[in-house]
């Protein structure tokens, strides 16, 4: 019997709902009951992950525990940099698969030495951790185009995902393998919603994707 999944979600909805589609997808079945079951907490009221970490924390821990309450087996979330708070979720007592870690090990099994990250700030720094840990350098965009991510992440948070938000996030992720990334992770959950491998001329590292199969092989 497969275990159930706990999802903290609604850091940004959008994010959630495309995530839980992938996990669907990736899941091996061929009658309903081979799917895995989920119990998502899409709460898009946690507090800001950048101005408000504490709260952030606090919000994120409730949510872990209200899961575990629920029937919840395995915890995942689909969002990057709401992983600084990973130790307030795993208080739960329930195995989180952390997105992040997960990732970076994928990067590394890609073959790239030096690994391009689009990510939130604090994203980016756990990012440079997870990266470090596996022995790879990262290679983090310019401080301008650092503020152009974050403006094209809050426009896709207010739901535009149009070809200028799509030629905006192609380009910043081509920038950093002009700079040197044999790969680039997709480092915020809004980044597959507008960029795919076909958009860039290196391996691209989707994050969401890496946590979704991540969640089948723990819970199937």
């Amino acid at each position: 019997m497969s275990k159930v999944l706990g999802v903290l979600g609604g850091m940004g909805p959008a994010a959630t709902v495309a995530f839980l589609a992938r996990v669907q997808a990736l899941t091996p079945a061929s009658v309903d009951e081979d799917h895995i079951r989920v119990i998502a907490d899409i709460n898009p009221q946690v507090p800001n992950r950048h101005t408000q970490p504490e709260a952030a924390g606090r919000t994120l821990g409730e949510m872990a525990r209200g899961l575990k309450t629920a029937g919840a087996q395995v915890l995942a979330m689909p969002c990057n940099t709401a992983h600084a708070h990973a130790d307030a979720i795993r208080a739960a007592g329930l195995p989180f698969i952390d997105m992040v870690a997960q990732t970076a090990r994928t990067a590394g099994a890609s073959g790239a030495r030096r690994v391009g990250v689009l990510a939130t700030p604090g994203g980016a720094l756990l990012y440079a951790e997870a990266l470090k840990a596996q022995g790879l350098e990262m290679v983090a965009p310019s401080p301008a185009d650092s503020a152009r991510f974050m403006q094209v992440v809050f426009a896709v948070k207010a739901g535009d995902v149009g070809a200028a938000q799509r030629a905006a996030m192609r380009d910043l992720a081509q920038a950093l393998i002009a700079a040197g990334a044999e790969a680039v992770i997709g480092g915020c959950t809004e980044v597959p919603l507008l960029l795919d491998q076909a958009d860039v001329s290196a391996p691209l590292i989707d994050s969401a994707e890496v946590l979704a199969q991540a969640c089948v092989a723990a819970c199937r």
